[in-house]
């Protein structure tokens, strides 16, 4: 564990050389970061709680986990907690998603071949097909799957049996899953936004896992502006070493002073707010007055779908206190406005 200085510049200690590495982002290197177990997951007390409970009974009955689903912002941990939760009960993790499951037989080849007590992880699960929905019920609830071959008066149903198995879902909108299916997990936990706190916890992790070497207080900034997302802190923190490396500098460790200066190049300010956040506040302010204004207006004036609006900008903004959703639109708040005339003042 990265034991804290006094010293405000005070190097984390990484490795004899203390130098940043420049080894190949590939799949494998990335796995490195993802913790193994559920007690390995930084932050998230009260859920690894609620799922060790689960876990360790269903481990003592001898039977298997009861099915789960994670909803939340994309980036805060589900396909974590299944992964770890695959290690725990130590069984073969099976990903997929919503989208790449297109016909009731894509679904029949993927549990069919489920071992026993594997965990079947499906991202993006509330895109699903009602169809495919429909059939995966049973294989839920009596681990069977009927399926029907042929169509009109020949048309034959053939119930296949399956080995008990848990299914992990985890989705960005939660409003868009049926209830039937909803009802069917054991457990449906939301996953928040981590703290600062958690996130620098998190960044420590990773320069050790990918022996880099960054100065305490250049982790505690990229922290700062990580939207509350683990997914955007490793993001910037990879970023952060690609313009140590590019620039001419003697230091051999990343200092606050250039972690600054490389999240000015990215556009990511001391509220972890992007450009296009940026321009949803100032095109509310100056064409609207600061709100209110439909969602289908401002999704069209920054170009961007109606959901990519809704799922991935607005809950943070709405989370920083910026913005507000009222019944005839959204509309900017004091502290949003006060921003953007200081931002403007600067400019």
């Amino acid at each position: 564990m990265i034991q804290r200085n006094a010293k405000k510049n005070e190097k984390v200690k990484l490795s004899k050389e203390s130098v940043l590495t420049s080894k190949k982002e590939n799949g494998e290197y990335e796995q490195k970061i993802r913790p193994s177990k559920i007690d390995e997951v930084i932050g998230r007390e009260v859920e690894k709680k609620t799922i060790n409970m689960m876990v360790n009974s269903a481990k003592k009955r001898g039977e298997p986990v009861d099915h789960m689903l994670f909803y939340g912002p994309p980036g805060l941990g589900k396909t974590t907690f299944a992964t770890a939760i695959s290690n725990e009960i130590g069984s073969a993790l099976h990903i997929t998603s919503g989208p790449a499951i297109e016909r009731q037989g894509d679904l029949a080849a993927i549990v069919t071949n489920l071992g026993e007590n594997d965990v079947l992880f499906i991202d993006e699960i509330h895109r699903l097909s009602r169809t495919v929905e429909e059939i995966l019920y049973p294989a839920m609830e009596d681990r069977v799957l009927d399926i029907v071959v042929g169509k009109g008066p020949s048309a034959k149903t053939i119930r296949l049996s399956l080995k008990p198995f848990t299914l992990i879902g985890a989705t960005t909108n939660i409003g868009k899953l049926s209830s039937p299916m909803r009802d069917r997990f054991g457990l449906v936990q939301r996953l928040d936004y981590f703290n600062d706190e958690d996130l620098l916890k998190i960044l420590q992790r990773a320069v050790l896992v990918w022996e880099m070497s960054f100065n305490q207080d250049a982790l505690e900034e990229i922290a700062k502006r990580s939207r509350g997302t683990a997914r955007v802190a490793l993001r910037l923190l990879r970023r952060v070493r690609d313009y140590y490396e590019s620039v001419s500098t003697k230091e051999k460790s990343v200092s606050s002073k250039i972690a600054l200066e490389a999240l000015d190049l990215l556009g990511v300010d001391s509220f972890g707010f992007e450009d296009i956040d940026r321009m949803i506040l100032d095109i509310i302010w100056r064409n609207y007055s600061g709100g209110p204004v439909g969602v289908s207006t401002l999704a069209a004036a920054i170009s961007e779908e109606e959901g990519t609006l809704m799922g991935v900008y607005e809950p943070f903004l709405m989370k920083s206190g910026f913005l507000k959703r009222t019944v005839r639109g959204r509309v900017l708040t004091e502290k949003a406005l006060n921003y953007l005339m200081k931002t403007s003042n600067k400019k």
